[in-house]
């Protein structure tokens, strides 16, 4: 399910990026002072790119690599941008979505937490509860004992059977 919505996230970028790398160069035809600060961005990127391959290939890298004419610098400047451009939104986004998902997390846990301490005051009072239980019963086996078993239950010795035997745990 979200790698479409990713394909169909880029492809809007993309598309949003092609009027931007467009501008780009209209600006650079323009203004002078920009036209050389992107060129002269093409003309790092390329001398860097090529080095890097030529490393890669193994080819040597002492050679003197040629500067790319302005007008191609000129409109690799502009991809160059228009790409950054597009990992830069594309980054934010990805930024954007893993703080939504720490905040989300961060309710969850502090739900959670909130449950834990509820059960542990149910428990405490359940517990307070039991020992509240447990004196009442000492109470009742006290009394039982001081007065005999009919005596707490309001049982008359009439009522039991003549000649019975009461049963004695062991």
């Amino acid at each position: 399910m979200i790698l479409p919505v990713v394909k169909l996230g880029s492809l809007a970028l993309k598309t949003l990026c092609k009027p931007i790398a467009s501008k780009l160069k209209k600006e650079a035809g323009i203004h002078p002072k920009f036209r050389q600060f992107i060129v002269n961005i093409a003309q790092v990127n390329h001398r860097i790119s090529t080095t890097i391959q030529r490393r890669i290939y193994g080819h040597a890298t002492d050679v003197a690599i040629r500067p790319l004419n302005e007008e191609k610098a000129v409109q690799a400047a502009a991809d160059l941008l228009g790409e950054l451009f597009v990992f830069s939104v594309a980054g934010a986004a990805v930024i954007f979505e893993v703080q939504r998902s720490a905040r989300s997390e961060a309710k969850k846990e502090e739900i959670r937490r909130q449950e834990i301490e509820a059960l542990k005051q149910k428990e405490d009072d359940l517990e307070r509860e039991v020992e509240l239980l447990k004196q009442k019963l000492n109470e009742i086996e006290q009394l039982a004992r001081g007065r005999g078993l009919s005596g707490v239950l309001g049982f008359r010795s009439s009522h039991a059977p003549e000649g019975s035997t009461s049963a004695t745990p062991a």
